[in-house]
């Protein structure tokens, strides 16, 4: 996540501490919560949203669930919710995509509450890189579905991929779309991504649909 749009000469969005997790390669140590230092299951931990710094944060149950009962949704971080919807009706179509410039077929979209606007990122070889989209293709997406009203600032995000079948669009929680990322960046290999990285991608969103509740009803 980035606090500032890119520069003029750079336009990969800033990982900072806490997304090189998804990224790099795994620490040999045992990770703890950051905010308590309690010992975390691995995987299946919580993660906390580190407004201040941009940055994601391992949490315990614990001490995600006193936050979100503190009004963890207004301060400093915020607890990633686990809440995972599609919109199998959805007003995005090819035209659309066009309009959105982005180079490759996904993208996610989350309220940055330090800019009080929607940023749109998406994976390249380099990480999560910023798309600097002009108002009307914002709004092209907003109207396009409800998920966007619903997105909770900074914790949420707006998932979307083109392919043959169409526009797949999702609300996730924001720390699975930089689980993507450092995926993508990790499997990587020339022009498009290779076999591998479109594998890995295939993979990803089929668990993202299993994981899914369409707001229409049933499953995506």
């Amino acid at each position: 996540m980035s606090a500032h749009p890119p520069g003029p000469d750079t336009r990969r969005a800033p990982v900072r501490r806490g997304l090189s997790r998804f990224t790099g390669p795994r620490p040999a140590r045992e990770e703890r919560c950051e905010l308590c230092a309690a010992a975390l299951p691995d995987p299946g931990h919580r993660h906390l949203v580190d407004t201040e710094n941009r940055a994601l944060a391992c949490a315990c149950d614990p001490c995600a669930q006193l936050l979100t009962g503190q009004g963890g949704d207004t301060g400093r971080f915020r607890t990633v919710p686990g809440r995972c919807l599609s919109d199998s009706a959805h007003g995005l179509d090819e035209a659309a995509w066009e309009r959105l410039r982005i180079p490759v077929g996904v993208a996610f979209f989350f309220r940055n509450s330090a800019l009080g606007r929607l940023v749109a990122l998406y994976p390249s070889p380099a990480g999560a890189t910023e798309s600097e989209l002009e108002a009307e293709s914002w709004q092209s997406v907003l109207d396009a579905t409800p998920l966007a009203g619903l997105l909770e600032p900074d914790v949420e995000a707006l998932l979307l991929r083109r392919h043959e079948g169409g526009v797949e669009c999702h609300l996730v929680p924001i720390d699975i779309c930089y689980e993507l990322v450092g995926r993508m960046r990790l499997r990587w290999q020339g022009f498009d991504g290779g076999a591998e990285a479109r594998a890995d991608l295939t993979a990803f969103f089929a668990q993202v649909r299993e994981r899914a509740r369409d707001i229409h009803g049933g499953r995506p």
